[in-house]
């Protein structure tokens, strides 16, 4: 039986993963807005990679006879400086999305809630590849010593989450 604790921690992480869903989605959005079809792309492929991550918390509390509360999900950002600030800040979410994946962790083996923190290696896992597959990015970004800026190394970043999207699958 999971602890109320636990409980409280699974929806939230229920609502933050409709959250992911919601901002990839309107990254994808914004870039599609900037003529940034590859970068939409890469963001689109993400929504439904969230939506699954939802669906399987749910699942989970629903296995374990617990009450599956979805929250309110807070409206994502609608406006970025440019490329590199939306990929910073997709990598900055990853980030907290990583802390909150772990913190549940910490806590299921506080309470000696195995099903549950082996449940969460699967998201354990995820992260990891989520944070390497966007500090890869970022050393792109680096390596073509884009700023934001219009013109070629715009184009080639677009160009390389075209093909992130076309060859990385969830």
């Amino acid at each position: 039986m999971l602890k109320p604790e636990m409980i409280a921690k699974l929806n939230e992480q229920i609502t933050a993963e409709m959250y992911a869903s919601n901002l990839y989605l309107q990254m994808s959005a914004w870039c599609e807005e900037q003529g940034l079809s590859g970068a939409a792309a890469f963001f689109r492929q993400h929504v439904p990679e969230e939506l699954s991550h939802r669906d399987k918390f749910i699942d989970y509390l629903i296995e374990c006879d617990a009450p599956v509360t979805v929250g309110a999900v807070a409206a994502p950002p609608t406006e970025f400086k440019n490329l590199v600030d939306m990929i910073n800040k997709a990598f900055e979410h990853e980030l907290k999305v990583t802390a909150l994946i772990n913190a549940m962790a910490e806590m299921a083996l506080d309470f000696k809630d195995f099903n549950t923190f082996n449940m969460l290696q699967f998201f354990i896992a995820e992260q990891r590849e989520e944070e390497v597959l966007f500090r890869g990015i970022l050393d792109q970004v680096k390596l073509v010593a884009f700023k934001g800026e219009t013109g070629e190394a715009m184009y080639l970043i677009n160009q390389y989450l075209q093909r992130l999207a076309t060859t990385h699958s969830h």
